[in-house]
């Protein structure tokens, strides 16, 4: 059997200690990919519950999984190389060993004779190395590893990464590509590219694409990440780390090659016996080894490191209510021809690119040559760039890559939206994270979209990566107004991912909370409750309470009145239900669709929320009450704390919200988390001392006032009856809260009267009625109080209760409690009573006796003494635990006895003070008293709206001076005074490096201007005197203005040729014109073949069917005739005037020569009739289409030229118009907006390329109604067409952007 087959070693796991080989593994065969299409949820849960069922069947799911549907590729024909492995031994073409392949691999009878091909002669089967990788000797962290066929479909091996392997899907994917073998760099630069590129994975939740080598810039991310692990110790600070590299170039793989899997496989990192291998890195957590049936050829991940990451970044995620699809972005350090060709393509792709100036080689060349205009990136340029930056390979560079190279650099260049070049010490680019997000958002910027689409798509990226740095910086600008509605979804979207930072941050641009919360989104913020929460488990109790009431089969639908049960249990049965259950039937949802934000809440996105009529809008009671419970709820501190700052009956909230986090405590089964509920609300109970405090040394009549006041907000209770719920004994315990205490008690006395006053009253009360005693009410309100309050009847009527409760018949006694000491007073040993061997359980064990006597051994006077003993050591060691427990808990009491005695006399107090003062049967009096207040009088208890808003306004200005009081004191506490300080003088050090490092570029770039400058001195002197010999026609064309040249043609150089696998030879912008001389030049040639043979030239090149061609003029139904005039023609076959494309044929165009094409622009005025069109503003609308298989809308109309009749034949079906009206609509008021050359991709430089003419009907002008647009879709069903505001903004073909824009001047209308 061959070695490549085997197991290596045998692995500690249980699950691989019997490693079968090949031969013995019985044969499986990979399930249709139809079946793994149906595969439920692609795209991983987020909740912790599902990950955690998933990992619980890990291994089993892989070893049955992995074999069915990743493969990897075998060579089954052994053809001998001319090329012999490092140690000399003969190899097959694959650059395996005869003995590394199977076994029937040496001679098929099939191949004899055959040379070796690698289509027919490498074949998939399943792979055979999976499972986890440990690297020896660099301790116990373990990673995944998989070998895929170079063919598995990326979704195969996303949906591997997501559901076997436990990965939460990116919310942003950085791809990080350069130099493969180890380079240096700059320490300081090399420091600021792993802090920055850490940062922005850790707090964007991003993955890192690499090489997956421990070398080049592998090897820089890995340490990077590694450094970073070492410094952090929670496990959310995992950065997930995936490697691609190539199976055929990974040393010791022997290792990982185990059918059954490796659990884990040990793999030895050993860079000294790699020779031209590479080892993996360490330091990576995830590698995708990719297969080809080769060994030693690199780069053969590639192309499916290409479609993977294309796949991610297609991938839509819904996270915290916000539906946003994988941003990508490409970070480049060094790099040579490989890395030059990565960059082309994921510009080409519309990928950002970072390239890091300074780190060398290509990522320098690019750098250096960013800020120049395309047109001087000249060969020359780029040649001396070449020269000094690739030194020892320098040599290696021919004529042909130098221009293949120029031309890729002006393609990189031309796009500026997507390159960003982080330089060291440049202003607002201190760190690498903030260079890579600020690409991403410079990208989106400049993307074309609809309406306000981008600046949603970037504010959704950045709330998705939690980074309100850059949106302060790069959304929240004077480039965009914001209205706060646009910010409500993205507003709940913060709140469901718990990230207040941003929510603050929606406050300061004008987030009303009375707006923004209304009953719906309550429902929602609701029905996004974490599965974990406590909270969340309650409703769905309270929810399966109900349908087991109703005796339904479904569970009912969450509302608010489930919410409010549940907070009636927390904050006691004295508070009145919050939402109490509607009376009417439930409303039905509203089903709005609105594109790009995927928030579906029972058929209701979340923004049809807050886009309904004013009359159907429902709004909540107390918006911040709302807000702040939910947030409470489910332990949010930093959250809780912004929304509690905007409440206005703050001291309430801050009561209930303690109240409910200690009622959840009680319940809450982690330890962790009970601990944080009962921190946070021992912090709300301080917040609510604060505003007291503060509210008691203004007013102590209205901070009393605030005690007493019946909140409707918070279930009609008052803040005193919530402290004793809660047993805020700190609060109760408030001097404040014991002057208002006192005064209860006194009643309608003065507190002033001193003690020898009220005792004679309270032996003759009719002293109460002179002035012996003081009221704190003038005489007019004193009467029926001077009786009720009377002390000595008080206490008289208290000292009859208390008899009463004293006597023996009163069930509230103490009962009498005693503790017997028992001291043995014998022990028996008669042998009847126990048991021989301890069998009998009712009788104890017999002693040792001696055999002739059956006396026990041991004399009995001793056994009695030994007992004794022990008991009195056993009593002393008892009470002396007895009086340690004693003495813990009266210092316990000791030290909070005050708070408690304060607490209990409330209790005392309101006992009391509910009791009737008179004594039977004088009680009767009183009780007549309350019927007359209470039934008939009906005093209200409740202040006065007025008085209640200005009461609560005062609390709220009093509350603004706590918060302000207490950020005073955190920054001028030493420890924070000590961080500050640290943190400027890490910022000045910072910005003195920074200083240093810009001096030092200035200088830098001065020398370098410089050394341009004598450079184009020289080449000017060089030109001077030739020019001299021209003497007057020099002077002739002195006065003459420098005509412009046209602009060269950019789209139809691209180098792949659109709809096929033709690369065409690479132009750079220099060499397009015909009359620069280009010796290199030799363009393939390719023309496609079309169904319709009647609408094209012959694909034959034969000089016979050439010559039957008439160029310059009407061939037949054909118009040959150009715009740019006559055109040469060479060998039979016409050149393009535009230049040069890299390209000859006609490709995929119809004809040789130019190709004729008809573009009309329909527009109709916005909002307006003819008559009003010259007094209004002037905003258009134009007709826009998207066909199938395409990203971006065009003009829609015939592809190709077509007479006027077919003309009017395609706006007949977009206007109500007759034909015969329309032909001379069309005739006498259209528009001829533009004929020439179009920026075309499909253009050739030799034989065919596109010429366009655009012609415009405007409704407005021609007097026609157009059509609906439903009409227009039945005519093309594979047609999206719509109606879109003339913008410049508008995703269309940059040339039809063009045509646009020349209809806008001429008509005169906005743009």
């Amino acid at each position: 059997m061959s070695a490549r087959g085997r197991c290596a070693r045998v692995l500690p796991s249980e699950l691989n200690k019997v490693c079968p080989e090949r031969g013995d593994e019985p044969a499986t065969h990979p399930s249709k990919m139809s079946d793994f299409e149906v595969v439920p949820n692609l795209q991983q849960s987020s909740s912790s519950v599902s990950r955690s069922r998933r990992k619980a069947h890990f291994p089993e799911n892989l070893i049955s999984w992995i074999p069915e549907n990743i493969r990897k590729k075998e060579c089954t024909y052994f053809v001998e190389s001319s090329q012999t492995s490092d140690s000399g031994r003969i190899v097959c073409e694959c650059g395996y060993l005869r003995e590394q392949h199977l076994d029937d691999a040496a001679k098929p009878p099939i191949f004899l004779g055959k040379e070796w091909d690698p289509s027919r002669h490498i074949q998939e089967m399943p792979t055979d190395a999976f499972g986890d990788i440990r690297f020896t000797g660099l301790g116990q962290k373990t990673g995944k590893y998989v070998r895929v066929s170079s063919d598995t479909p990326p979704r195969v091996i996303y949906h591997l990464m997501t559901q076997h392997w436990g990965l939460d899907p990116p919310n942003l994917l950085i791809s990080v590509t350069g130099g493969a073998k180890n380079f240096v760099m700059k320490p300081r630069l090399k420091n600021i590219f792993r802090q920055g590129l850490v940062k922005v994975a850790q707090t964007t939740g991003a993955w890192i694409i690499t090489g997956g080598s421990h070398a080049g810039v592998m090897k820089q991310v890995g340490e990077a990440v590694r450094d970073f692990m070492l410094s952090c110790s929670h496990k959310e600070g995992d950065i997930v780390t995936i490697g691609i590299a190539t199976w055929g170039t990974v040393y010791n793989r022997e290792s990982l090659v185990c059918p059954m899997g490796g659990f884990p496989a040990e793999y030895m990192l050993d860079e000294e016996n790699q020779g031209s291998l590479s080892c993996l890195d360490s330091n990576h957590s995830h590698f995708i080894l990719v297969d080809d049936g080769t060994h030693g050829r690199y780069g053969v991940e590639i192309p499916l490191r290409t479609r993977l990451e294309k796949f991610i970044s297609e991938q839509t995620k819904v996270k915290g209510g916000v539906a946003i699809k994988i941003p990508i972005v490409c970070v480049v350090l060094e790099g040579g021809p490989g890395t030059l060709d990565t960059i082309y393509n994921a510009i080409t792709h519309g990928t950002p690119c970072v390239i890091v100036e300074g780190s060398g080689r290509v990522a320098d060349v690019i750098a250096q040559v960013a800020n120049l205009p395309v047109a001087k990136i000249t060969i020359a340029l780029i040649q001396s760039k070449l020269s000094v930056l690739f030194q020892d390979t320098y040599e290696l560079f021919t004529e042909s890559k130098l221009v293949e190279w120029t031309k890729k650099i002006q393609d990189i260049v031309r796009s500026r939206q997507l390159l960003t070049i982080f330089r060291e010490g440049k202003y607002g680019q201190q760190d690498v994270d903030v260079a890579i997000l600020q690409a991403l958002f410079k990208a989106s910027r400049n993307q074309d979209h609809f309406g306000r689409e981008n600046w949603d798509h970037q504010l959704k990226l950045a709330v998705a990566w939690n980074r309100v740095d850059i949106a302060r910086s790069e959304i929240f600008t004077d480039d965009h107004d914001w209205k706060p509605s646009d910010l409500h979804p993205v507003m709940a979207a913060a709140l469901i991912s718990n990230k207040p930072d941003f929510v603050k941050l929606f406050l300061e641009q004008g987030v009303r909370l009375k707006d923004f919360v209304t009953w719906d989104t309550l429902v929602y913020l609701y029905d996004n409750l974490a599965p974990s929460c406590l909270f969340h488990s309650k409703l769905q109790k309270v929810l399966l309470e109900e349908r087991e009431h109703t005796a339904g089969s479904k569970v009912p639908r969450l509302q608010m009145h489930h919410v409010s049960q549940v907070l009636r249990e927390l904050l006691g049965c004295s508070t009145q239900p919050l939402y109490p259950k509607p009376k009417q039937a439930e409303r039905p949802r509203l089903s709005i669709p609105v594109p790009h934000i995927k928030l579906n809440v029972q058929g209701s996105s979340l923004r049809s929320l807050y886009k309904r009529s004013p009359g159907r809008v429902t709004f909540t009671m107390d918006p911040v009450r709302d807000l702040l419970i939910w947030a409470v709820v489910q332990n949010r501190r930093e959250l809780a704390e912004i929304i509690w700052a905007q409440s206005q009956d703050c001291m309430a909230a801050a009561l209930a919200c303690s109240k409910i986090l200690k009622e959840l405590a009680k319940e809450e089964e982690d330890t962790d988390t009970t601990d944080d509920m009962l921190a946070l609300a021992e912090e709300y109970e301080h917040k609510a001392i604060g505003v007291f405090t503060e509210c008691y040394r203004k007013d102590e009549e209205r901070a009393q006032k605030l005690l007493t006041r019946v909140s409707e907000a918070w279930g009609k209770t008052t803040c005193l009856q919530l402290a004793l719920e809660a047993k805020n004994m700190n609060f109760v315990s408030h001097g404040g809260v014991q002057a208002f205490l006192t005064k209860v008690w006194w009643g309608k006395l003065s507190v002033d009267n001193g003690l020898w006053r009220v005792i004679p009253c309270m032996l003759f009360f009719p002293l109460l009625y002179t002035k012996l005693i003081t009221f704190r009410y003038s005489d007019k309100h004193l009467g029926w109080h001077r009786w009720r309050f009377s002390p000595c009847l008080v206490l008289s009527s208290l000292e009859l209760s208390e008899s009463r409760m004293c006597s023996p018949r009163h069930p509230k006694r103490f009962g009498q409690h005693g503790v017997t000491l028992c001291c043995p007073t014998g022990v028996n040993f008669n042998i009847d009573q126990c048991s021989p061997n301890g069998t009998d359980p009712y009788k104890p064990k017999c002693p040792e006796t001696n055999g002739d006597s059956n006396t026990p051994i041991f004399p009995e006077w001793l056994t009695v003494i030994l007992l004794c003993l022990y008991l009195l050591f056993t009593n002393i060691l008892l009470l002396n635990l007895l009086i340690a427990m004693f003495n813990y808990t009266f210092q316990q009491v000791q030290e909070h006895t005050d708070q408690i005695w304060k607490f209990q006399r409330h209790d005392l107090i309101q006992e009391y003070h509910g009791r009737p003062p008179a004594p039977p049967p004088l009680i009767l009096l009183s009780h007549l008293q309350l019927l007359l207040r209470r039934g008939l009088l009906r005093q209200p208890e409740k202040l006065e709206k007025n008085e209640e808003a200005a009461l609560l306004s005062w609390e709220m200005y009093l509350k603004e001076s706590y918060l302000q009081h207490q950020q005073c004191q955190e920054k001028q506490n030493t420890e924070q005074m000590i961080r500050d300080i640290a943190q400027r003088v890490d910022v000045l050090a910072e910005l003195l490096d920074l200083d240093r490092v810009k001096r030092t570029g200035v200088v830098e770039q001065r020398l370098g201007s410089l050394e341009d400058q004598v450079r184009q001195k020289q080449g000017k002197k060089d030109k001077i005197f030739p020019g001299l010999t021209l003497g007057t026609k020099e002077l002739a064309l002195e006065g003459r203005p420098e005509e412009r040249q046209p602009p060269c043609h950019v789209l139809a150089r691209n180098l792949l040729y659109p709809g096929s696998h033709i690369l065409r030879f690479p132009v750079p912008d220099e060499k397009v014109p015909w009359e620069v001389d280009f010796p290199l030049y030799d363009p393939p040639a390719y023309s496609a073949e079309h169904k319709d043979m009647a609408v094209q030239d012959p694909f034959s090149l034969s000089l016979e069917s050439l010559l039957k061609i008439n160029y310059n003029t009407m061939d037949g139904l054909i118009d040959r005739q150009s715009f740019h005039g006559l055109y040469t023609v060479q060998d039979g076959l016409p050149l393009n005037p535009m230049g040069r494309t890299g390209l000859r044929g006609r490709g995929r165009l119809h004809c040789f020569g130019p190709n004729h094409a008809l573009h009309p622009v329909v527009t109709r005025g916005r909002g307006v009739t003819p008559e009003t069109w010259k007094s209004l503003k002037k905003m258009l609308e134009v007709l826009v289409a998207q066909y199938p298989l395409s990203d971006v809308w065009a003009l829609p109309g015939p592809r190709g030229w077509q007479p006027l009749t077919e003309f009017s034949r395609f706006i007949s079906r977009s206007c109500w118009v007759s034909k015969c009206t329309l032909m001379a609509t069309v005739s006498t008021q259209a528009l001829s907006v533009f004929r020439g050359s179009s920026r075309y991709p499909l253009c050739t430089c030799a034989w065919g390329w596109h010429l366009s003419r655009a012609l415009n009907v405007c409704a407005t002008h021609t007097h026609v109604t157009p059509v609906p647009l439903q009409f227009l879709q039945g005519c093309d069903p594979e047609l999206c067409i719509r109606w879109q505001v003339l913008d410049k903004r508008i995703p269309l073909h940059a040339n039809h952007k063009e045509l646009l824009h020349k209809v806008s001047t001429l008509l005169g209308a906005y743009y």
